[in-house]
């Protein structure tokens, strides 16, 4: 969900084309996304199977978030650069 409302809502308005403020933005989300399951993982020893490798929390939710994020990244750029404005 934060990356839908990120690159539907937030992106367009706040940054458009600048790359540079795509990426700082994009990395307050990427923040927001552990701050939130760091406030139900932190501390314990759960770890998630990612590929068939053991993570922890935060490798997992950085890698996940990752491989969500690419196609959608990849997209609002081909969208912001194919337009006539």
């Amino acid at each position: 969900m934060i990356i839908l409302i990120a690159y539907v809502s937030v992106y367009p308005k706040l940054a458009g084309k600048n790359l540079n403020k795509v990426a700082l933005f994009d990395c307050v989300a990427s923040g927001l996304a552990l701050v939130i399951v760091a406030s139900k993982y932190w501390g314990t020893s759960v770890e998630f199977d990612f590929l068939m490798v053991e993570l922890n929390w935060f490798w997992f939710t950085l890698l996940s978030y990752s491989v969500i994020e690419i196609p959608v990244a990849l997209w609002y750029f081909k969208a912001s650069f194919t337009k006539g404005s």
